[in-house]
């Protein structure tokens, strides 16, 4: 994994908020907190991942250090420059540098436009190319991303979806960017192209010296190609580290329940998993003091009533948890919630029949 100096911040996010609803005349009364309060930077050359279940507002996050939406509060700086307050103008000539890959490849492309002009159209918006010169840029893009120029009259719907994935990444290029988000670039995909997407992003970034910002559920592909990791629930951030720390001992209760949900691939390991109890709290009420107290295993009082900031280790990792101390070491295997009563009266009933066939059968003398 890349080495990069920490006071080398390319973007960074600060107190960035995003809250929908609860204003105007049409809109709903109930407030989404989508994202509450989050600060992070991001270091030149590295991979960036956040992580989180569905909900917990990473999506939105990612949009918002790109100013795709505007931030209900915060500020967003690229290098050290803040970009919420610029006119269309700035901005239009700052989405050559910052750009972003979409979650589904096929309803991010226009159906109306053939693969040529798609891949063109930041080319041309951005004047970097005309006529000739324009034609011969869209074809190194497409060998560079594995697809072959002479596909370039055709249309979105004619590709495979890992295809059109490339295409999107092509088209993320062709503005010759210095960062560039991936919102689940690769959920939506079959498992063998996944692995491909992600070696070409990998193989594009060391090319480019590109930044990349992924934003993800899948912890395989987290591990594989991150250098660090923000783990968010809830709209907040509550673990900030590199990669290798955070799935050798994971320090807040949350993400040590992540970590616990990865199936282990070996047929001979049937021990059962403790799973987290309960659901999700909405983002339209989130719980008082620490969000993740309804589901913790380790909560007390405290959690209930102060919520806990996002603590500084002496490693240099960040953690939002009263107690990580205490229970730092104890990896996925901490997470350890009582079964429900549904699933108790299962295994109840699994022992009594166990028991019933390793009964002897009597025979007649």
């Amino acid at each position: 994994m890349s080495m990069v100096p920490s006071d080398d911040i390319i973007l960074e996010g600060i107190g960035l908020k995003k809250h929908f609803g609860g204003g105007g005349l049409l809109s709903s009364p109930t407030v989404v907190r989508a994202v509450d309060g989050v600060s992070l930077g991001i270091r030149r050359g590295e991979t960036f991942s956040v992580v989180g279940e569905s909900g917990c507002g990473k999506s939105t996050l990612g949009r918002l250090l790109l100013r795709l939406i505007e931030a209900t509060e915060g500020d967003v700086r690229y290098e050290g420059r803040s970009i919420v307050k610029l006119g269309k103008g700035e901005l239009r000539g700052l989405r050559r540098e910052l750009q972003i890959i979409f979650q589904d490849p096929f309803a991010s492309l226009n159906p109306r436009m053939n693969v040529g002009d798609i891949i063109a159209e930041p080319i041309w918006l951005h004047n970097l190319a005309k006529g000739r010169e324009k034609r011969e840029r869209v074809a190194d893009l497409m060998r560079t991303v594995g697809l072959l120029p002479t596909h370039a009259d055709r249309y979105p719907h004619e590709f495979s979806g890992g295809q059109r994935q490339r295409i999107g990444i092509a088209r993320a290029l062709a503005g010759d960017p210095k960062l560039i988000v991936g919102d689940e670039p690769v959920s939506a995909l079959d498992v063998s192209i996944q692995a491909q997407i992600i070696n070409l992003l990998e193989d594009l970034k060391d090319r480019f010296g590109l930044t990349l910002v992924i934003v993800a559920h899948d912890l395989a592909v987290i591990r594989h190609m991150s250098d660090r990791v923000a783990v968010m629930y809830l709209g907040e951030i509550v673990e900030l580290s590199d990669t290798d720390s955070l799935f050798d001992n994971p320090l807040h209760p949350y993400t040590q329940a992540l970590l616990a949900a990865i199936p282990i691939p070996s047929p001979t390991n049937r021990q059962p998993k403790a799973l987290l109890q309960g659901d999700v709290p909405s983002p339209a009420a989130p719980p008082s003091g620490c969000r993740f107290h309804t589901r913790c295993p380790h909560a007390r009082a405290v959690c209930k009533e102060q919520h806990p900031a996002l603590e500084t280790a002496t490693d240099g990792r960040q953690v939002a948890c009263h107690f990580w101390r205490e229970i730092q070491g104890a990896g996925a295997g901490s997470i350890s919630a009582p079964p429900s009563p549904a699933l108790a009266r299962r295994l109840a009933l699994y022992r009594t029949w166990r028991e019933r066939q390793d009964k002897p059968v009597a025979t007649s003398a």
